[in-house]
């Protein structure tokens, strides 16, 4: 006899989502924060448009991704920030696979994605941590009870002209940290993180490398780390162009 039932997450189905290679590929591609159609997916991932749209079906009725339709177009990205910053986490706990490097330039890139990268709407790499660790050194970050403002750390933020407030109604963490895949150790999430990257972007701090997840900084950002957070020439400085 069947008394009742309870209902509880099902986590087996959601890791079975990213337990296919392709799939994985295409979500970790997402953080980028952009839209994407499936051909250009299908092209990342290396495998046929038939064969991205049957994996693009799963993750969408999976409720990782979400669907976007201009005229004849249709795109997906990755359904929010939560979803993305599960995916971060979740790679940096991954064992790291060796992938062959068939070019100079393929070998420019990825330590250029080391050094800074998007995270969907945050920053992060190598600069990001080095960011996070000078706001904990100067006192502008907390961690007695996980990543927090001081109010020497909501000061700056306002002097440097970032609204650090969470937009009403939100359900998003004002302030989380997030483990970074290459670095193995925190960089800033949440709408803070976001704030400080859109800041960033808009104050020229840093740019964006074409349409990839890879963000150099400027000649005028180095200046303002170097100045505000006392950044040095090691951790700003980017590897070696690439095309």
């Amino acid at each position: 006899m069947t008394v009742g039932s309870v209902t509880g997450p099902d986590l087996a189905s959601l890791a079975a989502l990213l337990a296919d290679r392709t799939r994985a590929a295409m979500c970790l591609a997402l953080l980028d924060g952009r839209a994407w159609t499936a051909t250009e997916l299908a092209r990342h991932a290396g495998v046929a448009p038939s064969t991205a749209t049957g994996h693009l079906h799963k993750l969408v009725g999976g409720g990782l991704l979400t669907e976007e339709r201009q005229g004849r177009h249709r795109y997906v990205r990755l359904s929010g920030p939560a979803t993305a910053e599960m995916i971060e986490c979740l790679a940096s706990h991954a064992p790291l696979q060796t992938v062959p490097i068939r070019s100079l330039s393929d070998a420019h890139r990825r330590r250029a994605l080391a050094h800074a990268r998007t995270c969907y709407d945050h920053l992060a790499g190598t600069v990001a941590v080095a960011i996070t660790d000078a706001m904990t050194e100067r006192t502008l970050l907390t961690w007695d009870y996980g990543p927090a403002l001081t109010d020497g750390g909501k000061t700056w933020l306002r002097e440097l002209g970032i609204d650090d407030h969470r937009p009403r109604g939100s359900r998003r963490a004002h302030i989380r940290s997030c483990l970074d895949w290459t670095e193995r150790r925190a960089h800033l999430a949440g709408a803070v993180g976001a704030a400080l990257f859109q800041h960033a972007l808009d104050d020229g701090w840093v740019t964006r490398k074409g349409t990839t997840r890879v963000i150099a900084v400027t000649d005028r950002g180095r200046a303002v780390l170097r100045q505000q957070l006392g950044l040095g020439e090691a951790v700003l400085n980017a590897p070696a162009d690439w095309s």
